[in-house]
């Protein structure tokens, strides 16, 4: 059962609502029926693939002992504060995703499961707030409903420990989780509506072999070549968003019917007017996860060594290290891994304009600028996506061949 794109998928979550609506509607707490529900979807998402569930078990398996460990060794009152635990945990919680994105180069399924890219960030969360002292305690039951909330499971938004606790413990009085249960089921719709038709209808544009009857595609415009290729690159990007935010919009709805409000992924992307905006706008968990557990820590230790000369450096560095991360996310590709050196060539340079740049410091805020940054930005936007895609490599290749 493939989650967000089966029928199956979403004639189980309103089976599973209606109980939880009764339990949040009197007031009750869904804590306990949350992780049976989570139990059930995951049983059904792994019904036909005894091996990534088995992978599953091995990763939630050296994941909890490893928040156990850094828990009683950093947490806990007389504990020994070891940085060899804490990084002994975070490499064994890190390695079955590298061995996996590994694998994938090769075509070999090493330790690889559906959600395996959300859950270890997740999980690296957990570990690196224990030892931050951000989490004073968590509770087994509580860390594993957060691991496998089957809402967020396979595609995010990426939710934070601590909140979602939060949430899970919070009492709510039926007024307000009635506002909340409203909420979901109208984002489940929303984004069941761009997921299944704007998404449908916007690949099928680019890709003629997937369109529904009737509707429009680049196959039947005539023009020239390179007219074709920028308008797939923006009818791929379209459908990118439409896809990725109903996705989101549907995980944000069925989280809020279990009472847990799970974040926002995506804030209207495409009108952000530079590239730092649009990564406050776009996969809005994944780029604050990056900020908060890779970007701060690399420009802290790199202040703290003085490897760079200037402020202005370390944070050039320090986006070139993150979007590079982000890529190597997605997958060791060369797609990927060039979407995210992009994308950190890109900030670096933003942030150099920004900070050194006397016309921009003057016209910043006048509505000309404003609209001239906005489209150079949208076009440096698609042309990642191209990148993402695979677009870039393909008519490379096909110039070279």
């Amino acid at each position: 059962m493939g989650f967000y794109t089966s029928p199956s998928f979403f004639m189980a979550s309103a089976f599973l609502v209606v109980p939880a609506a009764v339990l949040g509607l009197t007031g009750r707490s869904m804590r306990a029926y949350g992780m049976t529900a989570s139990c059930l979807m995951m049983a059904l998402l792994f019904a036909g693939n005894p091996q990534g569930l088995a992978a599953l078990g091995v990763f939630l398996t050296i994941a909890s002992l490893g928040a156990y460990a850094v828990h009683r060794s950093w947490c806990t009152e007389g504990g020994a504060k070891s940085l060899a635990v804490y990084r002994a945990a975070l490499l064994s919680t890190i390695v079955p995703l590298v061995i996996y994105k590994v694998g994938a180069v090769f075509d070999r399924d090493l330790l690889g499961f559906i959600g395996i890219s959300y859950i270890t960030f997740k999980a690296v969360q957990v570990l690196i707030e224990m030892r931050d002292g951000l989490i004073e305690r968590m509770d087994p039951l509580d860390y594993l409903y957060f691991l496998t909330f089957f809402a967020t499971f396979t595609s995010g938004p990426i939710d934070r420990s601590r909140r979602f606790v939060e949430d899970i413990h919070a009492p709510r009085p039926r007024s307000d989780y009635a506002d909340l249960l409203t909420r979901g089921v109208m984002m489940m719709f929303a984004g069941a509506a761009m997921q299944l038709v704007l998404a449908t209808i916007a690949r099928g544009f680019y890709d003629a072999s997937c369109a529904p009857a009737g509707t429009l595609t680049l196959d039947a415009l005539t023009m020239p070549v390179a007219c074709r290729e920028v308008l797939r690159a923006y009818g791929y990007a379209a459908y990118l968003f439409f896809d990725f935010a109903g996705y989101s919009l549907m995980a944000m709805g069925l989280g809020r019917c279990f009472g847990i409000a799970v974040p926002a992924n995506f804030r209207a992307p495409y009108i952000a007017v530079d590239i730092k905006d649009f990564w406050n706008r776009w996969h809005i968990t994944l780029s604050t996860w990056l900020r908060d557990f890779v970007f701060m820590r690399f420009v802290r230790m790199a202040t703290k060594r003085k490897l760079f000369s200037s402020r202005l450096q370390t944070a050039c560095a320090a986006y070139m290290v993150d979007m590079a991360l982000m890529g190597a996310w997605h997958g060791l590709t060369v797609d990927y891994l060039a979407y995210g050196i992009y994308h950190g060539v890109l900030l670096a340079v933003t942030e150099i304009y920004q900070k050194r740049s006397s016309f921009h410091k003057r016209h910043r805020k006048e509505g000309w600028y404003k609209v001239a940054s906005w489209f150079v930005t949208l076009q440096l936007v698609v042309l990642g996506f191209a990148l993402f895609s695979g677009q870039v490599s393909g008519l490379i290749a096909a110039a070279l061949g």
